[in-house]
């Protein structure tokens, strides 16, 4: 297929390729974190303990998506830079290599969290509920076929700037659990387990429109035909190069979560976690128009870095930024305002409505979490796309294993102010990590910009 207008657009004013990726994406996450919260709310009606069980499987379930996201930003990465260098023999190996390492990790993680899943959840504090979190996530983690391969695609979408088709089947997939969720929960009785079998066979929904596209219609820019294919293992190690530092990312975040759930069991039990999850869920939707500008990024920086045009990156780091930041500070106010109104829809049964006053506070408290996301997730994100996805590694780890973790500890427990003082180390940590990791990517994408003007 000769070179598209998607194509065309990314090799041209970054600004335009941003807003043209951003906003799909910001959608696409948008409808992964309903799933979520569509999750959340229908179990919310079987009590607190069933939706504090949530909250344990929840970290796990987000090692899930992150490592579909970290491949996929791979081979978004590779993919970009291919396309930047008008490379469209090695683009296309790269695609087929990113779609045999979807498969084969998603079968590898589907082994390994059955195995861990009952250890692991004793470890993290989870005997109250142990049950509960088993029926959730057996039937969970069955489906990791569905909750990872579609993520890995939608990033080689995107690396094509096609973002129609790397959105629409998570709106179709969202749609469908919103359907199936209540259907499973309660006409079938299955109770908690029937939010995950909702789960994963609507995420299987979308998979299937992908699989349509692909091997069915055929008209993607990018071929994924395995007809000539020759196996590279430096491809894979390409992909992985920033893959595996994305999807540690992820590992850390939910890492963090566990800690955080752990921490909040301590100081005031499972109904402070029931009430973490239940926020946390929104602060996640929150940050959301930040990540997807971010994740916009990864591409422009991509095909900026391949073509060498270092100027296009200082661009798209700092319009990135900026847009991030704007709708941030609107989506905060939009939080703190109608916490109480937006915690009814966690606390509308007689077992949850105590619920309601606790994640309010949450809510007013962690929505300026927001305002620091777009500087963070936009320097990590720009360096997973020149390829440099062991740095963007480096910093989410100090901001988010080291000062915020540390900042929890410390405010929470050793000052003694309980889930409060937790919240208010993770705001700190967060600032100060978020800070750091933007002057870095402005000094580093200003040497790249002064070595080429040297002929370096």
């Amino acid at each position: 297929m000769s070179e598209n207008a998607n194509v065309e657009l990314l090799r041209g004013d970054p600004k335009k390729a941003i807003n043209k990726l951003a906003y799909p994406i910001i959608g696409s996450l948008l409808l992964i974190m309903l799933n979520n919260i569509i999750d959340s709310v229908w179990v919310a009606g079987l009590g607190s303990d069933p939706l504090a069980a949530i909250g344990y499987i929840t970290p796990l379930f987000m090692i899930l998506v992150g490592v579909g996201n970290g491949i996929g930003a791979g081979a978004n990465s590779l993919i970009s830079r291919f396309i930047g260098a008008k490379d469209k023999k090695g683009a296309d190996s790269a695609t087929a290599h990113s779609l045999i390492l979807s498969i084969v990790i998603s079968i590898a993680f589907m082994v390994i969290f059955l195995i861990i899943l009952d250890p692991i959840l004793k470890i993290m504090g989870a005997a109250e509920v142990l049950d509960y979190c088993k029926q959730y996530g057996v039937v969970l983690f069955i489906w990791t076929f569905a909750l990872v391969i579609p993520t890995i695609i939608g990033g080689i979408f995107r690396a094509e700037g096609d973002v129609n088709r790397a959105t629409i089947p998570l709106a179709v997939t969202a749609i469908a659990n919103m359907i199936l969720d209540p259907i499973f929960i309660y006409t079938l009785n299955q109770g908690i387990a029937g939010a995950a079998m909702a789960t994963g066979i609507a995420g299987f929904i979308g998979l299937l429109m992908q699989i349509y596209w692909i091997y069915v219609k055929k008209n993607t820019y990018l071929s994924y035909s395995l007809k000539n294919f020759k196996n590279n293992m430096k491809m894979y190690l390409d992909i992985l190069t920033v893959g595996i530092p994305a999807s540690l990312e992820q590992l850390i975040m939910s890492v963090l979560a566990i800690v955080v759930n752990f921490l909040l069991t301590i100081v005031a039990g499972t109904t402070a976690v029931a009430v973490y999850t239940a926020g946390w869920r929104i602060i996640s939707v929150g940050i959301i128009p930040a990540v997807g500008v971010g994740t916009a990024a990864v591409t422009v920086a991509g095909v900026a870095y391949g073509a060498r045009n270092y100027d296009k990156i200082k661009t798209t780091v700092r319009y990135a930024v900026k847009i991030g930041f704007i709708v941030s500070l609107i989506t905060c106010l939009l939080i703190h305002f109608f916490a109480g109104q937006i915690a009814y829809i966690f606390s509308y049964s007689s077992t949850s409505a105590a619920l309601a006053p606790l994640i309010t506070d949450f809510l007013k408290i962690m929505c300026l979490f927001v305002l620091f996301v777009p500087f963070g997730a936009t320097s990590g994100n720009v360096f997973q796309g020149l390829g440099k996805g062991t740095i963007s590694l480096v910093l989410t780890t100090f901001r988010e294993l080291i000062l915020v973790l540390i900042f929890a500890c410390l405010i929470g427990l050793v000052f003694n102010m309980g889930e409060i003082g937790v919240y208010i180390g993770m705001l700190i940590g967060g600032l100060i990590g978020s800070v750091i990791a933007y002057g870095i990517i402005e000094i580093y994408v200003k040497r790249l910009i002064r070595r080429n003007q040297n002929g370096a």
